[in-house]
């Protein structure tokens, strides 16, 4: 795992001139939605070039409804998260943009100072309906204003590279393609990099026709979750520049945890689901475990130059008798806890943690977690010495 990188001018801008990169070049490209840094780290190690920080997924991850319930900040902060865990271009659905063009500027500064590449915003009105619920009840933004807004965040920003994406909802809400077209082209006139045409439809026929009639006036974004079955052949002769995998990582995830539940409420046991389920070892990668393992080498004080105890608790003690006729006198209680239990804790009080003891007597009954356990067998014969 590579070591978490600092967010710096140079980071921030080569992801801005990636994301750049993917909406220009000549191929269609792709990108995976994700919703928090686990996620995103899983779709950059997958292949994907881009990450799409969908709203619907930012919304369900926190358990909210996806009408801008999650405040901006909330939904900032978790894209920090998803920028340091990864180091290709994240592309947010940035809804209408949190309010009005003064939202907008302030949203364009804090993404570029966490490193994010650029931000798409529609033209509904704030607080803002998923496009699946009662989209052709849902009003659409005024042009000039929406203009405006594009304007302001494209003259806030301070990377030439950073990206804003205006996404057309005229077709989502049964607006036309005559009115599709002449938001896209205002949208185009006012500074946007690219035109995100949206369509419910269950076939890709309007967004072809969007596509006829736009003549690659600019870069084409597509979110195909409606006509899922097109193939992405259509889309490349089409001259699509990206197409979004929208929610897909969150409604897989989702089923799966609900699955899980499910056997685990009805079964009470993990021997059926454990084989199927990623290990803890998966996640600890993911996590970067090994990359703090390797800070901590360079970094920390060595443990082999930490001090080491040896506790020599062989013997059984005859002279208490009865008292160590079935555990040596080293586990004998006093006030409920044995002596070697309260050794080993102040030891550790003085952070020494390299405890070893030495058994011998019934060395089944010492018990005491966290220590190494060391048997010497002749321990009647061969004294202190030989056990240490």
């Amino acid at each position: 795992m590579r070591e978490a990188h600092m967010l710096d001018k140079n980071a921030t801008t080569s992801r801005c001139h990636a994301l750049r990169s993917l909406l220009y070049a000549p191929e269609t490209d792709f990108l995976m939605e994700a919703h928090n840094g686990i996620s995103a780290r899983i779709a950059e190690e997958a292949g994907f070039r881009g990450i799409w920080a969908s709203g619907l997924s930012l919304a369900a991850q926190f358990g909210v409804r996806d009408n801008n319930e999650a405040s901006w900040s909330q939904v900032v902060d978790m894209l920090e998260f998803m920028s340091d865990a990864t180091h290709i271009p994240i592309l947010l659905d940035g809804d209408t943009g949190y309010g009005n063009f003064n939202n907008v500027r302030r949203l364009v500064h804090k993404l570029e100072q966490r490193g994010i590449a650029g931000v798409c915003i529609e033209d509904k009105l704030y607080p803002k309906t998923n496009s699946y619920i009662n989209s052709e009840q849902q009003p659409l933004a005024n042009i000039d204003e929406f203009q405006g807004k594009i304007k302001a965040g494209k003259y806030s920003q301070e990377d030439a590279d950073f990206c804003i994406v205006a996404r057309v909802e005229a077709l989502i809400a049964g607006w036309g393609m005559d009115e599709a077209l002449r938001r896209a082209a205002a949208y185009h006139a006012a500074g946007a990099d690219a035109i995100l045409i949206h369509s419910r439809s269950a076939t890709p026929h309007e967004v072809l026709a969007f596509t006829r009639e736009w003549g690659n006036r600019c870069p084409l974004v597509i979110v195909p979750t409606s006509y899922y079955s097109t193939p992405v052949a259509v889309f490349r002769e089409a001259g699509i520049s990206l197409v979004i995998w929208a929610n897909q990582l969150l409604r897989s995830a989702a089923a799966a945890m609900a699955a899980t539940a499910r056997e685990l409420y009805e079964t009470e046991t993990l021997v059926n689901i454990e084989e199927r389920i990623a290990p803890v070892t998966e996640v600890f990668r993911l996590q970067g475990a090994a990359e703090l393992q390797e800070a901590e080498e360079r970094y920390s004080v060595h443990a082999d130059a930490a001090p080491q105890v040896i506790v020599l608790a062989a013997s059984r003690g005859e002279a208490l008798g009865e008292l160590t006729a079935d555990r040596p006198k080293a586990m004998l209680p006093v006030a409920g806890k044995s002596l070697l239990r309260r050794l080993v804790d102040e030891f550790k009080q003085q952070r020494m943690h390299r405890i070893s003891v030495v058994t011998g007597y019934k060395p089944e009954s010492v018990d005491i977690p966290g220590i190494n356990l060391v048997c010497n067998p002749a321990h009647r014969d061969s004294g202190e010495l030989a056990s240490l």
